[in-house]
């Protein structure tokens, strides 16, 4: 593998004039507007930064706009009384416009602990950054070079310091600085490298994911509760099924999702299917602006380590239900150490494992206290995700379909009260068609 160096660090400054790129004010939203104005009313400069110039630049729509400058987080409280000062780790301004919220951050800068503010390192992690520095400090202190871009509200130009630009027209994300010292700075990098890899279809460069493999592990390190963050940008924006890939591509996957990855190494191409399918569904109905919920997709991540461990309680002699309990706390259990998956979640997601049992439980009061459970619709959406584990399975998903579009009354005339497994799904005769009177010779047109 060639891994020429491509994270020289050295800023050498590039300047866009308007009518070389893409990004105009009409696509920046008016909040971000009215702070970068008033930021340099007040005499500071301020530019957009970040993903919204990386995203503005490929004519795609920015979810958050985020805004740097020279002033401290105090100075531009002072500026805003909608403004609220946030985090330790790094310190932050949140302009608040009715739901939109601005995050200004004041220059990062380079320099030696204790120097006009405050940085704390433990084994190499940037634990506290609070040092304040010059525009160019702030770009090499960015992680990937397409972030590291800076719209001028004064001119409209792109200012450019570490090659982002010449990134965007390559499709590669290249990491600014070494990448092991990178990595050991904040782990959740390599994350963020394999998420906007998938999201903007570019390739990460090999000199940034070489340490992947090695330095991996660190992730374990990283607050579970950021990582749960971090899963949602993932696989809740639209990319899931591109971010699941290039986690397993770049080896990382064992490192977030180590049951996932268990589970998919032994080879069950049905386990595939499904996962794939789960998150391929989720994609399309963020795209159709309709509602998702963490709870579902990790369910199916999960699923197979669950399955698995229950079918082996089972197999050692422990009841059904006992079984499937047991091995969602186990599976649960061992996930929320590496990402704190909350609680709301994860009984949901137990819930629809439960059921899955159930659905072959093909009697009358089963099926009517099935159909009447709150998480039925979840679970019966799972249970046609399974389709592909075998042809029973996919007959199934298909009774349990016909059976709620049924009269209560002809379902359950059509099911035993007791005993029994599996019975044909009921058919409802449709009423004959109404005779057409043929009109006799002489009738007038509408005449009785």
């Amino acid at each position: 593998m060639n891994l020429e160096s491509r994270t020289d660090a050295t800023p050498t400054l590039r300047v866009i004039p308007r009518d070389q790129h893409i990004i105009s004010r009409k696509n920046i939203s008016k909040a971000a507007l009215r702070v970068l104005y008033r930021l340099n009313e007040a005499g500071y400069t301020a530019y957009l930064v970040g993903g919204a110039v990386r995203d503005l630049l490929l004519g795609l729509r920015p979810k958050d706009f985020d805004v740097a400058t020279d002033a401290t987080p105090d100075e531009v409280k002072k500026l805003f009384r909608n403004c609220r000062l946030i985090g330790r780790r790094f310190r932050l301004a949140h302009v608040v416009f009715g739901p939109e919220i601005i995050e200004v951050a004041t220059f990062r800068g380079t320099g030696e602990e204790g120097i006009e503010g405050d940085r704390h390192i433990i084994d190499g992690r940037i634990v506290r950054d609070n040092i304040w520095g010059s525009i160019e400090e702030d770009a090499v202190r960015r992680d990937f070079r397409v972030n590291a871009m800076y719209y001028d509200i004064s001119d409209f130009s792109v200012r450019d310091y570490v090659g982002g630009m010449q990134d965007l027209e390559d499709r590669v994300l290249r990491l600014i600085g070494d990448p092991d010292t990178r990595y050991h700075e904040d782990p959740v990098r390599m994350l963020r490298a394999a998420r906007l890899a998938a999201k903007l279809g570019m390739r990460i460069d090999a000199a940034a994911m070489a340490p992947f493999e090695t330095l991996g592990p660190l992730l374990a390190d990283a607050a579970p509760a950021r990582l749960f963050d971090e899963s949602l940008k993932m696989f809740l924006a639209g990319n899931g099924l591109k971010s699941f890939r290039m986690l397993e591509q770049c080896g990382l996957l064992k490192f977030l999702f180590p049951a996932t990855a268990r589970a998919l190494r032994r080879g069950d191409e049905a386990l595939r299917a499904l996962v794939e399918r789960g998150l391929a569904n989720t994609d399309a109905r963020i795209a159709e602006d309709k509602s998702v919920t963490p709870a579902f997709l990790f369910a199916v991540l999960l699923w197979g380590e669950v399955r698995d461990v229950a079918h082996q309680l089972i197999g050692r002699g422990v009841e059904g239900n006992e079984a499937w309990a047991r091995a969602a706390g186990q599976v649960v259990g061992e996930q929320c150490q590496r990402v704190a998956i909350p609680r709301r979640f994860t009984f949901t997601m137990e819930e629809i494992w439960s059921l899955q049992p159930r659905f072959e439980q093909i009697q009358r009061k089963r099926v009517f206290r099935l159909l009447a459970h709150p998480r039925f619709r979840a679970a019966f959406d799972f249970l046609l995700l399974r389709a592909g584990e075998s042809p029973a399975m996919r007959e199934l998903g298909q009774w349990w379909a016909h059976a709620q579009q049924l009269p209560q009354d002809v379902l359950a005339a059509a099911l035993p009260a007791g005993g029994g497994d599996y019975v044909a799904a009921p058919v409802v005769a449709k009423p004959p068609r109404p005779r057409r009177r043929r009109r006799r010779p002489g009738d007038k047109s509408g005449s009785a």
